[in-house]
């Protein structure tokens, strides 16, 4: 059996649609429901608000053009992982894998199975125990499917990711003709409206880059899409796209229907909008949390399908353990590599205060996507590195990427700067013997081949 595991290979089973439903479905998250009102309150006015997350998607496109160039010269399994490994840099490389492992990838999937749960609570009345369970039925769901078949997997994802789009498309389509022109003049109180005005779009902008995270998804899958060098860099920039339109879209409708403030004050702002449009509103609260439901399950079931790809590929390099680089003989899925990601996503279902504890290694993960980045700079003079798509004014680009990466990075450090420096410590001092030992190893068997 263990030889039939060896031999199978992952194949190239997913066309340009996958690639879209992975960035689409990965980046519009839950995150969307609360950044409106913070964005909001950040930007100070609806015009900066609306600015905002127009300049805040145009530059985080030049990190979709990076994507597209590094997925195309490599365009295999493992994502991050494989450029910083390209690169030079087998230390960074297992580190960001690693550090994905243990850190940011199951908790990612407890924190949406449970959101999914709270979101559910709207019309089953769930709490405690009973919430958990439901969360880790989530889970277990989204392993089975993505464990038997990336087709079916990506096939569910195709459709969810549309589903969720969907009912922004109603809101903005239905909200656009009830629009007051008067409202976009609306200001919170700002004082010094000359400097104060671009802080505040500046920082506006700011807020609004998380709500553009993920959209490199389909990267960690580049081994398994079809006609990698035409269909990732095309999928990663309509990406880049359809996501702008969509926040442009929303924020406009918004700023048109509700004064700064109430967006900015509001705990639920996407239901406060709702809530004004005629024909939706007097069934906001519900809209919105099948909304809600839609939306996270499309983020959890893309996370359950792209993350375990890295171990995946770490372990068929000798850097993770051998278990990880099994695929199913039937199914042609890494089965294990799901199948532990999500265990530990159901131990952290149950240990809250374990997950908000892994929540400080944002810092550590920002850094990894800005060196990320970087790679394309070491990458371009060594004679592997053969893009078939080259991004337009690459240093540019890169440097726009990395511009906003850093801000993130600086953001966060402020929110918690002993935690993130802390975990950073943690992530190095636990993570190199590991990598060390492994590389001896690898050098022993090389010996004794």
């Amino acid at each position: 059996m263990s030889n039939q595991h060896n031999e199978t290979e992952l194949k190239r089973k997913l066309g340009l649609g996958a690639v879209i439903a992975l960035g689409v479905g990965t980046t519009v998250g839950s995150g969307i429901f609360s950044s409106l009102g913070s964005v909001a309150g950040a930007a100070g006015s609806s015009l900066f608000l609306v600015l905002a997350f127009l300049i805040g998607g145009i530059v985080q496109i030049p990190a979709n053009f990076c994507y597209a160039e590094l997925a195309s010269a490599f365009p295999e399994d493992g994502g991050q992982y494989v450029y910083f490994r390209e690169a030079g840099s087998r230390p960074l490389a297992f580190l960001c894998g690693w550090i994905s492992f243990w850190a940011t990838d199951p908790p990612s999937i407890s924190i949406m199975a449970l959101a999914i749960a709270n979101y559910l609570a709207f019309f089953i009345p769930v709490h405690g125990i009973v919430l958990r369970i439901v969360a880790v039925v989530f889970v277990l769901i989204f392993m089975t499917l993505h464990l038997r078949s990336v087709e079916g997997g990506s096939k569910f994802q195709t459709v969810i990711t549309a589903l969720k789009v969907i009912p922004f498309v109603l809101i903005i389509g239905i909200g656009i003709f009830f629009i007051k022109g008067d409202l976009f003049l609306s200001a919170a109180p700002i004082t010094g409206i000359a400097a104060t005005g671009i802080t505040a779009l500046l920082a506006g902008v700011s807020a609004t880059t998380w709500s553009f995270d993920g959209m490199g998804a389909a990267c960690y899958m580049s081994g398994e899409i079809k006609k990698p060098e035409k269909n990732i860099p095309k999928g990663l920039i309509l990406t880049a796209f359809i996501v702008l339109a969509l926040y442009v879209g929303l924020t406009l409708t918004a700023s048109g229907l509700l004064s700064v403030d109430e967006l900015a004050t509001s705990d639920a702002p996407i239901a406060l909008l709702a809530s004004k449009i005629p024909l939706i509103g007097g069934y906001a609260g519900t809209v919105v949390a099948i909304m809600a439901v839609i939306v996270v399950i499309g983020s959890l079931s893309s996370c359950i399908m792209f993350q375990p790809r890295i171990e995946y590929a770490m372990a068929k390099d000798g850097l993770f353990f051998k278990s990880f680089a099994k695929v199913h003989p039937k199914y042609e899925t890494p089965y294990f590599s799901i199948i532990v990601q999500c265990a530990v996503a159901i131990i952290l279902i149950f240990a809250t205060s374990l997950s908000d504890l892994l929540g400080y290694f944002t810092l550590v993960a920002l850094l990894k996507n800005f060196l990320t980045f970087g790679t394309v700079l070491v990458l371009r003079n060594k004679p592997n590195y053969k893009p078939t798509y080259r991004m337009p004014a690459r240093l540019l680009m890169v440097g726009v990427a990395m511009l906003m990466t850093g801000t993130l990075i600086w953001s966060t450090f402020i929110w918690a700067p002993a935690a993130g420096i802390t975990c950073a410590v943690i992530a190095v001092a636990t993570g190199l013997p590991v990598y060390y030992f492994w590389e001896s190893r690898n050098k022993k068997a090389q010996k004794s081949a």
